[in-house]
């Protein structure tokens, strides 16, 4: 199984407001940068949809090291939660509704063919590619925000 290293990151400005993800996908020596984003979405959101377009690039099942400095994603997929959320008919244990159902969907179900370690990495830190993926985040929520005319 190929192992591949992917980092994210999403941005938004106002949550709601516009908003950007970028990622960083890393195999055998080997980068490929993928960014977009949504005139009117949620911080939560473009994290998620960094990771589901980074995984979705992969067209084999891969070992996965995914590092992001979303708690929220982390959290949700290393220890469970996004999985009890949907066993709970996206319900959280607080009774309260799981937010971005329709993200998780599709994250779990990509979760579903890979094997992924997941690791938290502080954001705006010192990690290159966390940084990195902070920059196409924030140039494509610029970009959605301010389009060329």
């Amino acid at each position: 199984m190929k192992t591949v290293t992917i980092y994210t990151d999403g941005a938004c400005s106002g949550n709601p407001g516009p908003g950007g993800w970028g990622a960083i996908l890393e195999y055998q020596g080997h980068e490929k940068e993928l960014s977009g984003g949504e005139a009117q979405t949620t911080n939560n959101r473009m994290e998620l949809t960094a990771v589901i377009r980074a995984l979705e690039q992969l067209k084999e099942p891969c070992q996965v090291e995914l590092w992001s400095d979303s708690k929220y994603v982390i959290d949700a997929l290393h220890l469970g939660w996004a999985k009890g959320w949907r066993a709970r008919g996206w319900v959280k244990s607080d009774k309260k509704p799981a937010l971005n159902p329709d993200l998780w969907e599709r994250l779990l179900a990509l979760t579903e063919l890979h094997s992924i370690n997941c690791h938290w990495v502080k954001g705006h830190a010192d990690n290159p590619k966390n940084n990195r993926c902070d920059e196409l985040a924030v140039a494509a929520r610029t970009a959605i925000a301010a389009p060329e005319r």
